[in-house]
């Protein structure tokens, strides 16, 4: 009897490590968004939960489109409340000059969704479906150019063609994914994922290099090729200047919250030669920057200074530091959290016009 009581306890405290080490392993995985995401050039990630919570941007006024009112009115779904997490991956094109830009994106959605409603509105916007895998894929037009008649034919046949297509899925009652791809192959990679099991370590190559680099606990964090929707003449540019950045280097980005919102953003270079020179580099111009806000911020008046708006700028371009750690340049800030919630007030007044999800 005292041997078999020996083994019960044994087994117990053998399921009881393992549980333990699962639930370990699953808070150091990446968020299933995410791994779900195809091959890219770099993922950006937001868990919108805790900005609701901070924020309370959901119960701001909003000023909706009418594309955007007839896609609640027709699914339920009204993304600043019933969103809570997102992940994109995105790509660089072939073709920097055609219809979608530069940069390609796949998505995947969590949160509330009237699965049914949704599937009704994608069916009737949709100009072609799929069945892949169990789930439907719509294909919805979100553009349309012109094409022009044949010559010597009258002006008036010339016919509206679409230019930018998204291909649209449900997953399961809580997961959307979609697509700007020209083809269904991102898509068919997103439910292959799905279909292949939530595993912990599973997604993309890009992921499975640098999450590990990405803090813990943070609710938003970007990896990858991060600068291509910000690119410009092959270099990167922020507020309007030129960063000494090729559009190539690789970054990690990350909020999280410490007590206070905490940015980080480190620029991943080939040696600590490199970093050092980078961290020169990028440390005279953001004084050159910190210069020019401050005065921007004096040239208001003792007056508007007051504004709280202008404390809490200031009080981030205060807190912005780069400093080198080995082979990176690390920039770091503390974002303060009344501006946080001006920057989602001020959102929340201009209506989307996305009339698609």
């Amino acid at each position: 009897m005292r041997k078999r009581t020996r083994y019960s306890l044994l087994l117990i405290a053998a399921l009881l490590a393992a549980l333990a080490v699962a639930v370990f392993l699953r808070t150091q995985a990446p968020p299933e968004v995410a791994r779900l995401l195809p091959e890219s050039d770099a993922i950006v990630y937001l868990n919108l939960k805790p900005l609701r919570a901070a924020t309370h941007f959901d119960k701001s006024p909003i000023a909706r489109s009418s594309d955007y009112q007839s896609f609640v009115n027709a699914t339920g779904i009204v993304f600043e409340r019933d969103l809570d997490a997102v992940a994109f991956a995105l790509q660089r094109r072939d073709d920097p000059n055609g219809p979608n830009g530069p940069v390609a994106y796949s998505e995947v959605f969590e949160g509330r969704f009237d699965g049914p409603r949704l599937a009704r509105y994608l069916h009737s916007a949709a100009t072609a479906e799929e069945t892949y895998g169990g789930h439907t894929i719509y294909t919805i037009p979100v553009a349309y150019e012109l094409t022009p008649a044949a010559p010597g034919i009258n002006p008036a046949t010339a016919v509206a063609r679409p230019s930018r297509l998204l291909r649209v899925t449900q997953l399961g009652y809580d997961t959307i994914a979609a697509s700007n791809q020209p083809t269904a192959e991102q898509i068919h990679s997103i439910l292959d994922r799905f279909r292949a099991g939530a595993s912990p370590f599973a997604g993309s190559s890009l992921l499975e290099a640098r999450y590990r680099d990405v803090p813990l606990l943070s609710s938003a964090w970007a990896i990858g090729h991060i600068g291509l929707p910000f690119s410009e003449n092959g270099h990167i540019t922020a507020f309007g200047l030129q960063l000494p950045v090729p559009e190539d280097t690789t970054f990690v980005a990350s909020l999280r919250y410490t007590g206070a919102l905490r940015l980080r953003i480190d620029e991943i270079l080939p040696s600590e030669d490199d970093a050092a020179r980078s961290t020169a580099a990028l440390s005279a111009l953001l004084d050159l920057f910190r210069s020019f806000q401050r005065l921007q911020l004096n040239a208001r008046g003792t007056q508007e200074s007051r504004d709280p708006k202008d404390a809490a700028l200031r009080q981030l371009i205060d807190s912005l530091k780069i400093q080198q750690q080995k082979d990176r340049a690390v920039l770091t800030a503390t974002l303060p959290l009344d501006l946080l919630k001006q920057i989602t007030a001020a959102n929340s007044q201009t209506a989307p016009t996305a009339s698609t999800p």
